[in-house]
């Protein structure tokens, strides 16, 4: 190292050596930019010298690729949140039917034969309810009378199920009447959630 012969400042390059240099280096970094990265990357080849050299196709293969692998990742993303949304409403909705009905009602008609089954309810209270037959066909009235008022919900002939809600316009028995026209004995399982403070069945 001590023995090192100390150069000349005439054999240092120039300042215009450096700066022709640092020009040639730019050139040839733009260069290889252009004739090489952007075919072999970007499967883009402005000069031609890509295709020459094999690089366009693979550069082109290779946006091929992120642009698949991009479409498969949005692709899944959609799957992934479409699945969370199913299952986030089966659950909700399971967790809604376990807590929906607080009374169950089940009674036979025989041919002919009527029932009265009512909620006893204040003014502005909300019913939801849910009902199907079984054997055949029933006929039915949800109405409520009281104090020289009335009101009819709905009614149906030769039905075989049904559900619904409806909010009472007075304080009273808030119901149905139910008729078996059919020739054959008809099971109707009535299903009640609301805000009632009795259940009353008058035959």
């Amino acid at each position: 190292m001590h023995n090192a012969r100390k150069p000349k400042l005439e054999d240092l390059p120039t300042n215009a050596q450096l700066r022709r240099s640092s020009i040639i280096a730019c050139i040839a970094a733009v260069a290889i930019g252009v004739m090489v990265y952007m075919p072999a990357e970007l499967g883009k080849d402005p000069t031609g010298v890509g295709s020459l050299l094999g690089l366009t196709e693979m550069g082109e293969i290779k946006q091929q690729l992120a642009a698949e692998a991009a479409a498969d990742a949005e692709t899944h993303g959609d799957d992934s949140s479409s699945l969370m949304n199913d299952f986030l409403g089966v659950f909700v909705g399971t967790a809604h039917a376990q807590e929906a009905w607080q009374d169950q009602i089940t009674f036979t008609l025989a041919p002919g034969e009527y029932t009265e089954i009512k909620a006893t309810m204040e003014k502005g209270a909300s019913l939801f309810y849910a009902w199907s037959s079984n054997g055949g066909r029933i006929n039915f009235d949800l109405h409520a009378h009281a104090d020289g008022q009335d009101v009819s919900y709905e009614k149906g002939r030769g039905k075989t199920s049904g559900e619904g809600s409806f909010e009472t316009p007075f304080a009273g028995n808030h119901g149905w009447f139910w008729r078996n026209r059919d020739d054959e004995a008809v099971t109707v399982t009535l299903q009640l959630r609301g805000d009632y403070s009795a259940i009353v069945r008058d035959e």
